[in-house]
């Protein structure tokens, strides 16, 4: 009986260690377009977030995520590169990305790490390093959406699927965990959602969600953009006059089939009318809060079905016995407008675009509830993975591994600013081209071309006096020091990153069918 005991406790020992020496797993689950103003684990106003908000709870929330370049395919080129656009050549989502360059997943495999790709990608080119994708073919419709993956020779085939995205790419997700991976190796796995991004269709499990209710509104609805330069009042991106009939619900079905049409009907059709029949008597003001309350509410509704994805790869995982050896992150590839400034959409370097949403559960590595302010950004996830694979990070990635930190061990020499760059204009919403610095406290930025002008217009903000960065200080005397100090440091950025010289200005080329 002794032997066998001894036989037992040395066995249970092994296992143990095996498993402590084990690499761990990543899981990256990303999304388009979701903002931390709709994520109660940074802001519970408007929206509940249960299992998103458990990845906060049980690791790290990040309050300080800067993207490099706000918009879709930019910021997915920089994650897979640890690089600037101009830099990975990625700079609008007018290119197209060259996956012959180095990318962290192709380092990954080389090193013993099985790789995979599901849901939405936009980045045009087919995805190369990885044993496994299958991705939304360019932006993806919210409804039967056809998906790219390899075909038994191994050359791309598309394939279309009945349903509603964000549950497919949910259920090819957990189909590769539970069934498709080699168990016996770590895996790096990106679970990537088309939602929220425009133009919001709802789950038909959620289309009535939140009818009964009324979503707060931004203090700055309401702004005339009078203590800025140009740029900002000559954008095409408010929710006052460049929403559409389908944003707003009010046509179009996309993708449906005619079954999803009926539920469609069954929910909008009613609350249509009632608009319909109440324009006439509306002033302008309650016309543009009518379309607040549809806009915010569609793109809750799509975040809602995220959360519940996200709740059913924590669940596996921890069913699975995989938890406590996989790291989980959460993000998105740039902020979003909920209203600020009367906005929908992203580009800016304003706040509510250049954060996004950082989250990290790695169970004996990152304390619980652990909240962190340090300057971070999608620059340093490439960085992030390789450092948790224990694989070598390349000496020309511009970002820093987050591993230090997730340690609560925040290096000495760790970046104090943050450089942005914005390229694509001319383009949608006619958001100018535009580079600047933060420390956190006084953001500088530079306005230098504006539909297909070559312009000058530079903005200074106290964020700490003017948080909504409503007010340039710019020329203000008394800012005079901050100004200089933040011109030198900008400066110093774009040498550090070798962005010292600007593109001509380019006519708007005809976009990828």
């Amino acid at each position: 009986m002794k032997s066998t005991l001894l036989a037992t406790l040395f066995a249970f020992v092994a296992t143990a260690v095996t498993q402590a020496a084990a690499p761990p797993n990543i899981v990256f689950i990303f999304t388009d377009d979701h903002c931390e103003q709709a994520l109660s684990a940074y802001d519970p106003a408007r929206i509940t977030t249960p299992n998103l908000d458990r990845i906060a709870k049980q690791g790290m929330r990040f309050d300080r995520c800067y993207v490099t370049n706000a918009i879709c395919g930019p910021s997915r080129a920089v994650i897979q590169t640890g690089k600037y656009s101009h830099i990975n050549g990625f700079k609008t989502n007018r290119d197209r990305f060259n996956g012959d360059q180095q990318t962290f997943p192709k380092l990954l495999k080389a090193n013993g790490y099985q790789t995979a790709v599901v849901g939405k990608w936009h980045l045009v080119s087919t995805p190369q390093g990885y044993d496994y994708y299958d991705v939304l073919k360019g932006q993806g419709p919210y409804y039967n959406p056809p998906m790219l993956t390899a075909g038994p020779d191994g050359n791309p085939i598309m394939r279309p699927h009945t349903g509603y995205t964000t549950e497919i790419i949910t259920d090819k997700t957990l189909t590769w965990l539970k069934e498709q991976r080699d168990p016996n190796k770590p895996f790096m796995l990106m679970c990537q959602h088309k939602a929220p991004h425009r133009n919001w269709m709802p789950s038909p499990k959620y289309l009535n969600w939140l009818d009964d209710v009324t979503i707060p509104e931004p203090e700055t609805l309401w702004d005339d953009y009078s203590g800025r330069t140009r740029s900002a009042a000559r954008q095409q991106m408010t929710i006052k006059e460049h929403l559409n009939s389908n944003d707003l619900k009010l046509t179009g079905y996309g993708t449906m089939n005619a079954e999803q049409r009926k539920t469609w009907d069954a929910a909008y059709g009613p609350k249509n009318e009632a608009f319909k029949k109440a324009q006439a008597t509306m002033t302008e003001k309650e016309i543009v809060q009518w379309k607040y309350q549809r806009y915010v509410k569609d793109y809750l509704r799509c975040v809602k079905s995220v959360d519940d994805s996200v709740g059913e790869v924590l669940d596996y995982l921890d069913e699975a016995g995989l938890a406590d050896n996989t790291v989980v992150i959460y993000s998105s590839d740039q902020g979003w407008y909920l209203g600020e400034h009367g906005w929908f959409d992203k580009r800016w370097m304003y706040e509510e675009s250049l954060k996004t949403p950082l989250m990290v559960r790695w169970p004996g590595v990152v304390k619980p509830g652990t909240v962190n302010n340090d300057v971070v950004s999608n620059l340093d996830y490439a960085e992030t993975f390789l450092d948790i694979a224990g694989t070598d990070i390349p000496s020309d990635m511009q970002g820093r591994s987050l591993v230090p930190i997730f340690k609560g061990n925040t290096p000495a020499d760790w970046r104090k600013t943050f450089y942005y760059h914005y390229y694509e204009n001319p383009g949608a919403h006619n958001v100018a081209r535009h580079y600047g610095v933060t420390n956190g406290r006084h953001k500088l930025i530079r306005f230098y071309a504006l539909e297909g002008e070559a312009i000058d217009d530079w903005e200074l903000f106290d964020l700490e006096k003017d948080p909504n960065e409503l007010n340039s200080v710019y020329a203000n005397p008394e800012y005079a020091s901050v100004r200089a100090e933040m011109e030198s440091e900008l400066a110093r950025l774009r040498k550090q990153y070798d962005d010292e010289t600007l593109d001509p200005i380019q006519p708007i080329r005809k976009r990828r069918k």
